[in-house]
Protein backbone atom coordinates (compact mmCIF):
# COMPACT_ATOMS: atom_id res chain seq x y z
CA UNK A 1 0.00 0.00 0.00
CA UNK A 2 2.78 2.10 1.09
CA UNK A 3 4.75 1.84 -2.02
CA UNK A 4 1.74 1.77 -4.20
CA UNK A 5 1.32 5.24 -2.83
CA UNK A 6 4.74 6.06 -3.09
CA UNK A 7 4.48 5.61 -7.13
CA UNK A 8 1.53 7.86 -7.46
CA UNK A 9 3.31 10.85 -5.96
CA UNK A 10 6.62 9.66 -8.02
CA UNK A 11 4.46 9.88 -11.23
CA UNK A 12 2.57 13.15 -9.89
CA UNK A 13 6.01 15.15 -9.34
CA UNK A 14 7.21 13.15 -12.85
CA UNK A 15 4.08 15.11 -14.88
CA UNK A 16 4.70 18.42 -12.76
CA UNK A 17 8.04 18.67 -14.01
CA UNK A 18 7.46 17.83 -17.29
CA UNK A 19 4.26 20.30 -17.04
CA UNK A 20 6.91 23.09 -15.74
CA UNK A 21 9.64 22.43 -18.34
CA UNK A 22 7.12 22.87 -21.32
CA UNK A 23 6.20 25.76 -20.08
CA UNK A 24 9.97 27.03 -19.27
CA UNK A 25 10.69 25.89 -22.61
CA UNK A 26 7.86 27.54 -24.85
CA UNK A 27 8.68 30.99 -22.72
CA UNK A 28 12.38 30.62 -23.35
CA UNK A 29 11.03 29.99 -26.93
CA UNK A 30 9.21 33.34 -28.03
CA UNK A 31 11.68 35.17 -26.25
CA UNK A 32 14.22 34.03 -28.75
CA UNK A 33 11.74 34.21 -31.78
CA UNK A 34 11.58 37.80 -30.71
CA UNK A 35 15.57 38.27 -30.33
CA UNK A 36 15.49 36.49 -33.48
CA UNK A 37 12.93 38.87 -35.36
CA UNK A 38 14.99 41.78 -34.42
CA UNK A 39 18.26 40.28 -35.15
CA UNK A 40 17.28 39.50 -38.46
CA UNK A 41 15.75 43.15 -39.36
CA UNK A 42 19.01 44.82 -37.45
CA UNK A 43 20.83 43.08 -40.48
CA UNK A 44 18.68 43.63 -43.20
CA UNK A 45 18.23 47.26 -42.14
CA UNK A 46 22.21 48.18 -41.53
CA UNK A 47 22.46 48.76 -44.78
CA UNK A 48 20.01 51.44 -45.39
CA UNK A 49 21.10 53.05 -42.28
CA UNK A 50 24.58 52.98 -43.16
CA UNK A 51 24.29 54.47 -46.32
CA UNK A 52 21.41 56.96 -46.30
CA UNK A 53 21.85 57.72 -42.73
CA UNK A 54 20.13 57.39 -39.66
CA UNK A 55 19.46 60.90 -39.15
CA UNK A 56 18.36 61.16 -42.87
CA UNK A 57 16.54 57.55 -42.99
CA UNK A 58 14.29 58.62 -39.90
CA UNK A 59 13.84 62.18 -40.74
CA UNK A 60 13.95 62.84 -44.25
CA UNK A 61 11.27 64.53 -45.82
CA UNK A 62 10.73 62.52 -49.34
CA UNK A 63 10.39 59.15 -50.42
CA UNK A 64 10.79 58.13 -53.56
CA UNK A 65 12.11 54.38 -54.27
CA UNK A 66 12.54 55.60 -57.76
CA UNK A 67 15.07 57.80 -56.99
CA UNK A 68 16.76 55.82 -54.27
CA UNK A 69 15.42 58.77 -51.79
CA UNK A 70 14.35 57.23 -48.77
CA UNK A 71 12.87 59.89 -45.89
CA UNK A 72 10.53 58.07 -43.27
CA UNK A 73 9.18 61.24 -42.48
CA UNK A 74 5.80 61.21 -44.59
CA UNK A 75 5.32 57.58 -43.37
CA UNK A 76 5.96 58.02 -39.54
CA UNK A 77 3.31 61.23 -40.08
CA UNK A 78 0.95 59.23 -41.84
CA UNK A 79 1.26 56.08 -39.22
CA UNK A 80 0.87 58.76 -36.30
CA UNK A 81 -2.48 60.67 -37.75
CA UNK A 82 -3.82 57.35 -39.06
CA UNK A 83 -3.31 55.78 -35.68
CA UNK A 84 -4.30 58.65 -33.30
CA UNK A 85 -7.58 59.16 -35.56
CA UNK A 86 -8.37 55.31 -35.54
CA UNK A 87 -8.17 55.38 -31.91
CA UNK A 88 -9.92 58.21 -30.77
CA UNK A 89 -13.18 56.02 -32.93
CA UNK A 90 -12.23 53.48 -30.97
CA UNK A 91 -12.21 54.44 -27.61
CA UNK A 92 -15.25 57.04 -28.27
CA UNK A 93 -17.22 53.99 -29.11
CA UNK A 94 -15.81 50.48 -28.21
CA UNK A 95 -15.15 51.92 -24.15
CA UNK A 96 -19.31 53.01 -23.43
CA UNK A 97 -20.09 50.05 -25.18
CA UNK A 98 -18.08 47.78 -22.58
CA UNK A 99 -19.44 49.33 -19.91
CA UNK A 100 -23.36 49.45 -21.21
CA UNK A 101 -22.72 45.10 -21.37
CA UNK A 102 -20.68 44.84 -18.62
CA UNK A 103 -22.51 47.16 -15.61
CA UNK A 104 -25.85 48.36 -17.49
CA UNK A 105 -27.41 46.22 -20.41
CA UNK A 106 -30.14 43.35 -19.06
CA UNK A 107 -29.83 39.56 -20.13
CA UNK A 108 -31.86 40.01 -23.36
CA UNK A 109 -29.73 42.88 -24.69
CA UNK A 110 -26.38 41.65 -23.51
CA UNK A 111 -27.40 38.24 -24.73
CA UNK A 112 -27.97 39.68 -28.31
CA UNK A 113 -24.82 42.99 -28.75
CA UNK A 114 -22.44 39.98 -27.33
CA UNK A 115 -21.96 37.62 -30.26
CA UNK A 116 -22.78 40.04 -32.56
CA UNK A 117 -19.59 41.65 -31.19
CA UNK A 118 -17.99 38.40 -30.87
CA UNK A 119 -19.07 37.82 -34.69
CA UNK A 120 -17.57 41.13 -36.33
CA UNK A 121 -14.52 40.77 -34.47
CA UNK A 122 -13.85 37.48 -36.70
CA UNK A 123 -14.56 39.28 -40.10
CA UNK A 124 -11.47 39.15 -41.72
CA UNK A 125 -9.03 42.29 -42.63
CA UNK A 126 -9.32 41.79 -46.15
CA UNK A 127 -13.36 42.23 -46.21
CA UNK A 128 -13.44 45.23 -43.95
CA UNK A 129 -10.82 46.61 -46.74
CA UNK A 130 -12.93 45.29 -49.59
CA UNK A 131 -16.26 46.94 -47.95
CA UNK A 132 -13.89 50.27 -47.17
CA UNK A 133 -13.19 50.30 -50.59
CA UNK A 134 -17.10 50.16 -52.29
CA UNK A 135 -18.92 52.05 -49.15
CA UNK A 136 -16.41 54.29 -47.49
CA UNK A 137 -13.95 55.66 -50.31
CA UNK A 138 -17.07 55.66 -52.14
CA UNK A 139 -19.05 58.09 -49.60
CA UNK A 140 -16.11 60.04 -48.35
CA UNK A 141 -15.75 61.18 -52.68
CA UNK A 142 -19.58 62.16 -53.10
CA UNK A 143 -19.59 63.99 -49.39
CA UNK A 144 -16.57 65.62 -49.43
CA UNK A 145 -16.43 66.11 -53.31
CA UNK A 146 -12.41 64.86 -53.34
CA UNK A 147 -10.77 63.44 -56.25
CA UNK A 148 -10.15 60.20 -54.42
CA UNK A 149 -11.73 58.73 -51.40
CA UNK A 150 -8.41 56.67 -50.20
CA UNK A 151 -7.35 59.15 -47.70
CA UNK A 152 -5.87 59.29 -44.44
CA UNK A 153 -9.48 60.08 -43.27
CA UNK A 154 -11.11 56.73 -45.00
CA UNK A 155 -8.10 54.75 -43.30
CA UNK A 156 -8.32 55.80 -39.75
CA UNK A 157 -12.35 55.51 -40.12
CA UNK A 158 -11.98 51.63 -41.48
CA UNK A 159 -9.17 50.60 -38.85
CA UNK A 160 -11.30 52.62 -36.06
CA UNK A 161 -14.15 50.27 -36.63
CA UNK A 162 -12.30 47.23 -37.25
CA UNK A 163 -10.99 47.15 -33.67
CA UNK A 164 -13.95 48.11 -31.76
CA UNK A 165 -14.77 44.88 -30.76
CA UNK A 166 -11.51 43.66 -29.63
CA UNK A 167 -11.42 46.88 -27.18
CA UNK A 168 -14.70 46.09 -25.96
CA UNK A 169 -14.24 42.85 -25.29
CA UNK A 170 -11.04 43.14 -22.92
CA UNK A 171 -12.53 46.32 -21.98
CA UNK A 172 -15.69 44.58 -20.91
CA UNK A 173 -13.76 41.41 -19.15
CA UNK A 174 -11.82 44.06 -17.14
CA UNK A 175 -15.11 45.77 -15.89
CA UNK A 176 -16.70 42.20 -15.11
CA UNK A 177 -13.83 41.59 -13.34
CA UNK A 178 -14.02 43.81 -10.58
CA UNK A 179 -15.43 42.53 -7.24
CA UNK A 180 -18.69 42.87 -6.81
CA UNK A 181 -18.52 43.94 -3.19
CA UNK A 182 -16.87 46.60 -4.16
CA UNK A 183 -20.05 47.82 -6.82
CA UNK A 184 -22.30 46.55 -3.96
CA UNK A 185 -20.83 48.77 -1.21
CA UNK A 186 -21.15 51.89 -3.47
CA UNK A 187 -24.42 51.32 -4.13
CA UNK A 188 -25.29 50.97 -0.03
CA UNK A 189 -23.37 53.93 0.55
CA UNK A 190 -26.04 55.78 -1.47
CA UNK A 191 -23.90 56.24 -4.98
CA UNK A 192 -26.10 55.64 -7.93
CA UNK A 193 -25.58 53.19 -11.03
CA UNK A 194 -23.84 55.76 -13.20
CA UNK A 195 -21.88 57.08 -9.88
CA UNK A 196 -20.36 53.74 -8.87
CA UNK A 197 -19.76 52.99 -12.36
CA UNK A 198 -17.35 56.47 -12.84
CA UNK A 199 -16.02 56.21 -9.21
CA UNK A 200 -15.32 52.50 -8.52
CA UNK A 201 -15.30 49.64 -11.59
CA UNK A 202 -13.75 52.31 -14.25
CA UNK A 203 -10.43 53.09 -11.48
CA UNK A 204 -10.70 49.61 -10.22
CA UNK A 205 -10.83 48.28 -14.55
CA UNK A 206 -7.96 51.03 -15.41
CA UNK A 207 -5.30 48.44 -15.36
CA UNK A 208 -7.08 45.73 -18.09
CA UNK A 209 -8.72 49.35 -20.28
CA UNK A 210 -5.05 50.64 -20.37
CA UNK A 211 -4.02 47.02 -21.80
CA UNK A 212 -6.87 47.32 -24.29
CA UNK A 213 -6.51 50.54 -25.47
CA UNK A 214 -2.12 49.91 -25.87
CA UNK A 215 -2.87 46.46 -27.86
CA UNK A 216 -5.22 48.32 -30.00
CA UNK A 217 -2.88 50.91 -30.91
CA UNK A 218 -0.26 47.90 -32.19
CA UNK A 219 -3.23 46.32 -34.04
CA UNK A 220 -4.05 49.75 -35.61
CA UNK A 221 -0.77 50.24 -36.74
CA UNK A 222 0.08 47.21 -37.30
CA UNK A 223 -2.80 46.26 -39.73
CA UNK A 224 -1.91 46.04 -43.39
CA UNK A 225 -4.35 44.83 -46.02
CA UNK A 226 -7.17 47.03 -45.15
CA UNK A 227 -5.34 50.04 -44.53
CA UNK A 228 -3.35 49.07 -48.14
CA UNK A 229 -6.62 49.09 -49.66
CA UNK A 230 -8.14 52.69 -48.51
CA UNK A 231 -5.37 54.94 -47.29
CA UNK A 232 -3.94 55.67 -50.97
CA UNK A 233 -0.36 54.59 -50.12
CA UNK A 234 1.51 57.63 -51.31
CA UNK A 235 4.09 58.49 -48.98
CA UNK A 236 4.26 62.61 -48.15
CA UNK A 237 3.40 64.42 -45.96
CA UNK A 238 0.05 66.21 -46.07
CA UNK A 239 0.04 70.05 -46.88
CA UNK A 240 -1.19 71.59 -44.66
CA UNK A 241 -0.15 68.47 -42.31
CA UNK A 242 -3.10 68.21 -40.51
CA UNK A 243 -4.92 67.82 -43.98
CA UNK A 244 -6.77 63.86 -43.18
CA UNK A 245 -8.69 64.43 -46.60
CA UNK A 246 -5.05 63.63 -48.53
CA UNK A 247 -3.72 60.23 -49.58
CA UNK A 248 -0.91 59.20 -47.17
CA UNK A 249 0.91 56.01 -45.98
CA UNK A 250 2.04 54.28 -43.45
CA UNK A 251 4.02 51.77 -42.17
CA UNK A 252 2.59 48.47 -43.16
CA UNK A 253 1.17 49.94 -45.77
CA UNK A 254 4.86 50.98 -47.72
CA UNK A 255 6.09 47.65 -46.60
CA UNK A 256 3.40 45.51 -48.45
CA UNK A 257 2.68 47.93 -51.47
CA UNK A 258 6.26 47.70 -52.41
CA UNK A 259 8.58 44.66 -51.36
CA UNK A 260 6.58 42.24 -54.29
CA UNK A 261 9.10 44.88 -56.66
CA UNK A 262 11.61 45.70 -54.94
CA UNK A 263 15.23 43.97 -56.48
CA UNK A 264 16.60 41.59 -53.63
CA UNK A 265 19.98 43.35 -51.85
CA UNK A 266 19.04 46.84 -53.22
CA UNK A 267 19.29 50.07 -51.12
CA UNK A 268 14.89 49.79 -51.70
CA UNK A 269 15.33 46.44 -50.27
CA UNK A 270 17.24 47.40 -47.07
CA UNK A 271 15.48 50.24 -46.41
CA UNK A 272 12.13 48.76 -46.24
CA UNK A 273 13.49 46.39 -43.58
CA UNK A 274 14.33 49.63 -41.46
CA UNK A 275 10.76 50.79 -41.96
CA UNK A 276 9.68 47.57 -40.64
CA UNK A 277 12.37 47.59 -37.75
CA UNK A 278 11.35 50.89 -36.98
CA UNK A 279 7.52 50.02 -37.00
CA UNK A 280 8.51 46.64 -34.56
CA UNK A 281 10.81 49.00 -32.17
CA UNK A 282 7.70 51.48 -32.03
CA UNK A 283 5.25 48.51 -30.59
CA UNK A 284 7.96 47.16 -28.11
CA UNK A 285 8.14 50.80 -26.90
CA UNK A 286 4.24 50.80 -26.67
CA UNK A 287 4.25 47.70 -25.02
CA UNK A 288 6.39 48.46 -22.28
CA UNK A 289 5.45 52.00 -21.50
CA UNK A 290 2.09 50.27 -21.30
CA UNK A 291 3.37 47.79 -18.37
CA UNK A 292 4.83 50.59 -16.92
CA UNK A 293 1.48 52.28 -16.79
CA UNK A 294 -0.16 49.38 -15.58
CA UNK A 295 2.02 48.41 -13.03
CA UNK A 296 1.92 52.06 -11.29
CA UNK A 297 -2.04 51.72 -11.89
CA UNK A 298 -2.57 48.82 -9.87
CA UNK A 299 0.08 50.58 -7.05
CA UNK A 300 -1.97 53.23 -6.98
CA UNK A 301 -5.70 52.21 -6.98
CA UNK A 302 -5.61 48.25 -7.23
CA UNK A 303 -6.44 46.35 -10.69
CA UNK A 304 -8.73 43.65 -11.93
Amino acid sequence: MDSSGSSRRRNRRIRERIIESSFLFAAVTSILVMLLIFFFLIRESRVAFLEVGVLDLLFGMKWHSAGDVFGMTPIIVGSVMVTLLALMINIFVGVPLAIYLAELAGPRSRSILKPAIELLAGVPSIVYGFLGVLILVSFLERSFDMLTGRSILAASILLGIMFIPALTTICEDALRAVPQEFKEGSLALGATKWQTVRGVSLPAASSGIIAAVVLNVGNIIGETMAALLVVGNMPRVPSPVFDIFSPGAIFTSVIAGEMGEVAHGSLHYHSLFAVGFVLLLIVTVLNITADLARAAIRRKFGGY
